[in-house]
């Protein structure tokens, strides 16, 4: 693993982030924290967010984010615990696959709201403590799944495509405050749970083949570009995409 680099404005800076027990969060978490963060996650995963705050330092929230009140309530006990969020990361998200032909409106309004409608209402919730804080940076994590036209799960490709949509609009509202907004687009990323579902070797071989770089991707490169973007080696950066997915075509 390759020295990264230390961003010194990210020292003591309240950190809030979404989806924080495993996968692409968890690394951001563990990312966050060895920069010397304030690190607050909420997940409703329990045993795993105990395990990632006793290894990094972090405190968490137990929380279902598709119910806006606890996620209000979560995000309330996180700024009692760290302060104003100067930084939050709208990170959770999940891909289950699904057959467009058996989709109903139950589903589908499920999707949007575990992938999409979270984000808006966390940016909502920690926008005014942030603007008065003198500003700060929301990083959405958005997918290369519909940039690519991919199948296999069209409610949540319709969801992350919309993530690019709330970016552009809400970083001319808050760009006013000193707030920056951005896209992360991770491509296929290496997670546990990718590991387990779906990354067979023939498909692990085609993806490699798709990328310009010919190296699968792990969690913590999509960290560091959050870490990035959060800096203050950012500062004028917003409303705008940024590709962790080696150059995949």
């Amino acid at each position: 693993m390759p020295d990264f680099a230390i961003h010194p404005s990210l020292r003591d800076r309240a950190v809030l982030i979404t989806g924080g027990a495993s996968g692409i969060g968890a690394e951001i978490v563990r990312a966050f924290a060895a920069q010397g963060a304030r690190v607050g996650f909420l997940d409703r995963d329990r045993a795993g967010s105990e395990a990632l705050a006793a290894e990094t330092g972090a405190v968490f929230a137990e929380c279902d984010l598709t119910d806006i009140d606890a996620l209000r309530d979560g995000i309330a006990a996180l700024e009692a615990a760290n302060g104003p969020a100067r930084v939050l990361v709208n990170n959770a998200a999940r891909d289950d696959r699904h057959d467009w032909r058996e989709v109903t409106p139950e589903y589908w309004d499920d999707r949007m709201d575990t992938n999409l409608r979270h984000m808006f209402f966390a940016t909502q919730a920690v926008a005014p403590g942030m603007a008065g804080a003198g500003g700060g940076s929301i990083v959405n994590m958005g997918s290369n799944s519909w940039w690519e036209a991919g199948a296999g799960f069209p409610a949540y490709a319709t969801a992350k495509a919309a993530v690019h949509g709330l970016t552009r609009t809400m970083a001319r509202e808050l760009g006013g405050d000193g707030i920056r907004v951005n896209t992360v687009v991770p491509g296929w990323i290496m997670t546990e749970r990718q590991k387990e579902l779906w990354a067979t070797p023939e498909a692990l071989e085609a993806q490699r083949r798709r990328q310009c770089l010919p190296v699968l991707i792990e969690p913590v490169y999509v960290a560091r570009m959050v870490l990035f973007l959060a800096s203050d080696d950012a500062a004028m950066c917003s409303a705008n995409n940024f590709m962790v997915e080696g150059g995949s075509i």
